[in-house]
């Protein structure tokens, strides 16, 4: 027995091909996805046509609709030859087809497939695109299910089955994760046919059309400016090219250890003087060096781009398996406690100690406080905070008796570090909380030297309690 799948192409009868045609004016009877399509009308008259639409009325979920679509066909398969008609081309955005083939060749029956015009071609029409010239191609009921679509903004993106104006509404959502909401797409209903219209709209208003229906979908232009990872990844690679940059060739991943140091700096500088262009700058620095190490990597044959996003992405999915998994946690602590027993478990291997791995690059305070909070796990911590406290004293007055130079640096670095464990037990991050203490004391002290300035006094000539009145003075007027 066979299933013939006929496409009927986007719009109606004209754009039905000759062997389908044929193959529906020898047809006793033909079985429609649905009827809900502009070929119906046109079909040959001595055919008898039966739809599935009733399917969709009961079902309560689309693979519902696809397998009792499926299965039905098939068991009409058993009397005899079947023609199936769908809307467009058979391969494009049809779940049915796809199914019954799978399904079909379980079950030893044979499928012919009858391509259609697809909705594909007349959208390029409308807008005037050349499909070579580089497309994405969606169906938007698979965008929804992401939080961030798999798109690439530097190239225009069409989507189908943009049906009504709720899938339309959530679809905006989605797509304002990569594209900005005042950008400018087109709405195409109808496309092809003597009623199409072409909408042009900021993407936030698709959703307001009053021309949305079974036959819309939408075109996301590109962005005026690229942004996307792989043109990063070619810039990079431009320069690493002989007919690119002396200075960028002639590095290795040891000479831009220092630059990448700096950049990590100026993130956190950024973000403690909460600046948001100045972050989005300095991310952007710091991506460059991320993608300037994996080219090199990638030139030794060493590891490419996507193996570095590849290892994270499944790294973050395996190490969050109340997410990505059936493990229910009662709140954030339950959370990093299995972080930590997933992380030690991975590199149970590759380590003998907890403090092991730790990299000794990090700032002294918060590779102290993360060394301190791996062994606090095992129970090696103060029972209370109280502990702390008296070990707090006791190293100040340790200090306080040194003599010499050595002595002095050692028990310093003892307070340090006891001072760290203070912040664990508070719930501080040691580091972030001395970067902020020093850049409120820079801001202040500007503040007192401008204060002088505008006085007309020489604060180099001032002593101790004159530049106090001054720091005072900012400080009570900060306090206000």
């Amino acid at each position: 027995m066979t299933i013939t799948v006929v496409g009927l192409g986007p719009g109606n009868g004209r754009f039905l091909t000759r062997e389908a045609w044929q193959i529906l004016s020898e047809a006793e009877s033909v079985y429609l996805r649905t009827i809900r399509h502009p070929a119906v009308a046109d079909l040959p008259k001595n055919v008898t046509v039966a739809g599935f639409d009733h399917i969709y009325e009961t079902a309560d979920s689309f693979e519902h609709v696809y397998a009792q679509i499926v299965a039905e066909l098939l068991a009409k398969a058993e009397v005899g030859d079947v023609v199936y008609a769908v809307p467009g081309h058979p391969h494009m955005g049809e779940s049915t087809v796809t199914a019954l083939e799978v399904a079909a060749k379980e079950a030893g029956v044979s499928v012919k497939i009858v391509p259609g015009l697809s909705f594909l071609e007349p959208m390029l029409t409308a807008v005037s695109l050349d499909g070579l010239g580089g497309i994405q191609l969606f169906d938007a009921l698979e965008l929804l299910a992401f939080h961030y679509p798999p798109v690439n903004p530097d190239v225009p993106l069409l989507l189908g089955q943009v049906y009504s104006r709720l899938v339309a509404s959530d679809l905006k959502l989605v797509l304002t994760a990569v594209y900005p909401e005042e950008h400018t797409v087109q709405l195409i209903h109808a496309a092809g046919m003597p009623e199409q219209i072409v909408e042009e709209v900021p993407l936030y208003a698709i959703d307001h059309s009053e021309h949305i229906s079974h036959l819309t979908s939408l075109v996301v232009p590109a962005l005026p400016n690229p942004g996307s990872l792989a043109r990063l990844a070619e810039t990079v690679a431009v320069l690493r090219s002989p007919e690119g940059c002396p200075w960028d060739r002639e590095q290795t991943p040891q000479s831009m250890r220092s630059g990448f140091l700096e950049e990590a700096s100026e993130v956190l500088e950024a973000l403690d003087i909460q600046d948001d262009e100045l972050l989005r700058e300095e991310l952007g620095d710091m991506l460059y060096h991320l993608v300037m190490q994996t080219q090199m990597a990638s030139e030794e044959e060493i590891f490419r781009l996507p193996e570095v996003i590849a290892g994270i992405d499944a790294k973050l999915r395996h190490r969050h398996p109340h997410v990505w998994g059936d493990l229910a946690v009662a709140d954030s602590d339950e959370v990093v406690r299995n972080w930590e027993a997933i992380k030690q478990k991975e590199k149970a291997d590759r380590s003998t100690s907890l403090v092991d791995n730790v990299p000794k690059t990090l700032p002294a305070l918060a590779r102290s406080q993360k060394i301190q909070d791996r062994v606090s796990k095992i129970g090696f911590d103060w029972p209370n905070v109280a502990g702390v406290y008296a070990k707090l004293a006791e190293e100040i007055g340790e200090v306080q008796a040194a003599h010499t130079p050595a002595e002095r640096q050692d028990e310093l670095g003892d307070l340090l570090f006891v001072v760290v464990n203070l912040a664990r037990w508070l719930d501080v991050d040691a580091e972030s909380a001395l970067r902020e203490a020093t850049l409120k004391f820079s801001q202040r002290f500007r503040q007192v030297e401008q204060l002088a300035a505008e006085r007309k006094i020489d604060i180099s000539q001032l002593d101790l309690a004159g530049i106090d009145v001054l720091w005072e003075e900012v400080k009570q007027n900060h306090l206000r």
